[in-house]
């Protein structure tokens, strides 16, 4: 464990040098959900490779840089790209970017994902808050010794998406709360240009809530596996995310779930890698409109 204390620092120290900013948030974006960090002002890409000890993405829709800038002037930095368990990886290799955000001095992370909807009220390009999860695969990222100065050793999980993010999101969804509505903009030229520059933000976007359940993957579940996933409450299932919530409730980093449901997997239908891109790709523009308002509150 104090090999990987070592990587993790190396990796941190390497970054740090890299950027001009201390990151306050992280943002893990999830297949085909990538577009959001061209939002990010300021920017400063590293790729994983370049990153000591990195793993390297090696799914088709993840393009496997760090995006490291600003958003309505808060220091973020974006994963584009994630690993999962199913390339081959350990989850010690899945969940190493977390270790390194939390060296970063990271005290927030929103983890995204593109995932099979198993309630049948959800809907292909359906956001869903997550407000809890299933670890089907029963793997953890915590296995083995403990390294105390990563955290104790038998983390609570009982609250591993913080109720007090998920309140953020529920009120960015229905744009309430707008932090600029209390600004008093007495040039009228300005608080013309301050409406025209919200336009596109300030409709309503319906935002479902569910858990979700973690496959090993890569394979898709059959239709016995879903009916389980049914019968033991998960609304949605995908092959990653759940691993780096453990760890991150473990570093004492808060946690925000947010899922974009890219194929009915309840239905019965037979759901493609293309079809998920194809639909993440089409729910993207409502994703990063919901995480730019999200970001802008927290």
């Amino acid at each position: 464990m104090e090999d990987i204390w070592q990587k993790a620092s190396e990796a941190a120290a390497y970054i740090s040098e890299r950027i001009a900013v201390n990151p306050e948030m992280a943002v893990i974006l999830g297949s085909g959900l990538g577009e959001l960090a061209y939002e990010v002002n300021d920017r400063v890409e590293i790729p994983y490779s370049e990153i000591p000890h990195f793993p390297v993405s090696t799914v088709v829709g993840h393009s496997g840089k760090l995006v490291i800038g600003k958003i309505y002037n808060k220091n973020v930095l974006m994963m584009q790209g994630r690993f999962h368990y199913y390339e081959g990886y350990e989850l010690s290799e899945v969940t190493f970017p977390i270790r390194v955000f939390a060296l970063l001095g990271i005290s927030s992370l929103i983890v995204s994902n593109a995932a099979g909807g198993i309630n049948k009220k959800l809907n292909p390009t359906d956001i869903m808050l997550i407000t809890d999860h299933i670890n089907i695969s029963n793997i953890s990222p915590l296995r083995g010794p403990n390294n105390e100065l990563f955290g104790e050793r038998f983390p609570n999980m009982s609250e591993a998406y913080s109720l007090r993010l998920r309140e953020i999101a529920k009120d960015a969804a229905l744009y309430k709360d707008d932090p600029d509505a209390k600004i008093d903009f007495k040039d009228k030229i300005l608080e013309f240009a301050k409406d025209v520059a919200d336009s596109e933000y300030d409709a309503k976007i319906e935002l479902k809530e569910g858990v979700y359940a973690f496959m090993r993957g890569p394979q898709y579940e059959t239709p016995a596996e879903i009916r389980m996933l049914d019968i033991l409450g998960a609304d949605a299932v995908g092959m990653s995310t759940v691993p780096e919530v453990i760890l991150a409730n473990q570093l004492g980093i808060e946690v925000l779930g947010l899922s974009c449901i890219t194929n009915a997997t309840g239905s019965g239908t037979k759901p493609t890698h293309e079809e998920v891109i194809e639909n993440a790709d089409k729910g993207a523009a409502k994703f990063k409109q919901l995480v730019m308002r999200i970001i802008r509150r927290m």
